[in-house]
């Protein structure tokens, strides 16, 4: 034959209809009559690779291969198909040869461009898109990949460009719009970043998670109403989406502080389907962090019943249990253990349950069990400190050696201020402009205040940006002065480093900082820059404390270190070590700076 039979074309027709199912029936029939018909074995995987069917994919590439071995798509499509799965030396042999075969085929180029990043070879995927741009190969899916090459290397300019150039090549594309939305997110440019987000939901990528993430964006610019109204254009398109339930609430709470105002929509979809387990567990984690604790258990108890094969969801019972029912937590505990084997959250679940249980022993064998592979895993190392603590082990204090890892001094006044409390003044004015919501996040430790919504350090303003100038010099000292060593704060100690996150909290009269750790950090730190006066003078009313756990305990155990605050302090110690503030009265509020460190 020398013309496609009709059937082909009627095939096509249902593939691009999504009907996959008949268009499988109707390939298969095609490849048993005409099997030299290249493009119905290639129709053919395509319509097994959207109906899960992986190895009747595999087969019909191969078949492709066989008819023509050079037939470079095919090469492609096997390479990505095997990256799926756990045979990834094929996957990349499979590229590589689609890329040999065409170094100006753009596909072969991206998928295998694509591969070296996903797989932590940043550095070749950007000389290989490089190579393939001097060579005059350029279309919009290789500036994607390009800029994607160059967040993994952490050259967030350059990546930003590439994004821009990939929507430029194809204005009328709504995945370069999304791609370049997501990056200018990335960077922090929330407004750039939500026109970007509309732009490709205008062209057609009309979905629930591109409305979230427009939400997303409006949340970072405060425009807190118009990121309501996109949560509520994500859950019109699919009125069960659990992180679309989940924002709308934070939105609501953070603009209200009112729980059942929060949790008004997730109610009426869970009155819809009160089977629905992943808005249970939800609900869970907003009653808990809005510290109804035993509603929280409530709901996490009925969600793990509901489906008690599902780990996630006894690891989300057992946490929330801690503070009703120690027995009941390590229960759910070892239920997920046994349901998912050496599962890190799972472990993390168990060592949590058997503090709160008494058990200090089996809760320090968990966080060991975890460590072995994991060494700087923040909240396993608090767990085992605090286990130790318990046990009277005297390795507890060298994690929790004050002296050394615990120092504080005041920041630097920065260039173009005369003296550290002009600085002062100016900062605090920029950074209460920016506290503009009624609520703490719920997902934060403070309680009673407001938290800034983005991260600091991608702020014009002037006195912002002349903060981390300012805190430098305290950072690389403390660094310095640590030495060496191999416990899990001086093995990481690096000459550099650089900051993950950076937010400003306010405190209302009463408020606090519940006890807690930073999971993404190595070293932690608070800041102070407005503080009412006479703070400390009677019961370390808003000092900083270290030492007390942020989760039960049998017995409890109290904070054994406080650090009084003064304006223009910068304290800072490890990330895994438990800190909190005392409550303080009065009638002003406390207004501070904090921020993670890793190395670099």
């Amino acid at each position: 034959m020398s013309q496609p039979p009709r059937e082909l074309e009627e095939a096509r027709a249902l593939m691009h209809a999504r009907r996959f199912a008949e268009a499988r029936l109707r390939l298969e029939r095609i490849v048993a009559a005409a099997p030299h018909w290249l493009q119905a074995h290639w129709l053919l995987g395509g319509a097994c690779v959207q109906l899960g069917d992986l190895s009747a994919a595999e087969r019909a590439f191969r078949a492709i291969l066989a008819l023509d071995p050079r037939w470079t798509p095919a090469y492609v499509a096997l390479g990505e198909l095997l990256a799926r799965g756990p045979r990834q030396q094929e996957a990349l042999a499979a590229l590589r040869q689609a890329h040999a075969l065409d170094p100006g085929f753009p596909r072969a180029v991206a998928a295998l461009a694509h591969y070296l990043r996903e797989h932590g070879q940043a550095a070749e995927a950007l000389a290989l898109l490089d190579d393939a741009a001097r060579r005059g190969v350029a279309d919009a899916e290789l500036s994607i990949e390009r800029g994607y090459a160059l967040q993994a290397l952490r050259c967030a300019d350059d990546a930003l460009a590439s994004f821009r150039r990939a929507a430029a090549q194809a204005p009328a594309s709504a995945a370069a719009a999304r791609h370049l939305g997501a990056a200018l997110l990335a960077a922090h440019r929330y407004a750039e970043a939500g026109d970007a987000f509309r732009d490709a939901i205008a062209k057609g990528e009309d979905t629930p998670e591109l409305w979230l993430a427009l939400a997303h964006a409006r949340v970072g610019h405060d425009a807190f109403a118009a990121a309501e109204a996109a949560c509520l254009e994500a859950l019109r398109r699919h009125p069960g989406h659990a992180e679309a339930h989940q924002r709308l609430a934070e939105v609501r709470w953070l603009c209200s502080g009112d729980l059942a105002a929060a949790t008004a929509a997730l109610d009426a979809a869970l009155a819809a389907r009160p089977e629905a387990v992943d808005l249970l567990a939800l609900k869970s984690a907003l009653h808990a962090a809005a510290g109804d604790e035993a509603g929280a258990y409530a709901l996490a108890a009925d969600a793990a019943a509901r489906r008690a094969d599902d780990a996630g969801l006894q690891i989300g019972a057992a946490h929330a249990a801690l503070r009703v029912d120690a027995a009941r937590a390590v229960a759910h505990a070892e239920r997920a253990l046994a349901l998912a084997p050496r599962h890190p959250a799972a472990i993390a679940a168990l060592a949590d349950a058997q503090l709160a249980a008494g058990r200090a022993d089996l809760a320090e064998r968990c966080a060991a069990q975890v460590l072995a592979t994991q060494p700087y895993d923040q909240h396993m190392l608090a767990v085992r400190a605090t286990a130790w603590r318990l046990l009277g082990d005297a390795r507890y204090r060298a994690l929790y050696d004050y002296a050394t890892l615990v120092r504080a001094r005041p920041i630097d006044t920065p260039p173009g201020w005369p003296d550290l409390a002009a600085y002062l003044a100016d900062l605090a004015a920029s950074l209460r402009r920016l506290h503009v919501t009624r609520a703490h996040p719920l997902d934060q430790s403070l309680r009673h205040g407001s938290q800034t919504t983005h991260d600091l350090a991608r702020a014009d303003d002037p006195a912002i940006r002349a903060f981390f100038a300012a805190i430098d010099g305290p950072i690389r000292e403390h660094i310095a002065a640590l030495g060496a060593g191999d416990d899990p704060v001086r093995a990481r100690r690096r000459d550099g480093y650089r900051l993950n996150g950076s937010w400003s909290v306010q405190l209302r009269p009463g408020g606090y900082h519940t006890d807690h750790i930073h999971e993404l950090g190595w070293l932690s730190s608070a800041c102070y820059i407005d503080l009412p006066p006479g703070m400390g003078e009677r019961d370390r009313e808003g000092w900083l404390r270290f030492g007390k756990p942020g989760l039960p305990t049998s017995p409890a155990l109290e904070a054994e270190h406080y650090a009084r605050p003064e304006p223009g302090l910068l304290a800072l110690f490890p990330s895994y070590m438990w800190h909190g503030t005392q409550p303080f009265g009065g009638t002003r509020t406390r207004l501070t700076i904090a921020f993670d460190v890793v190395p670099a």
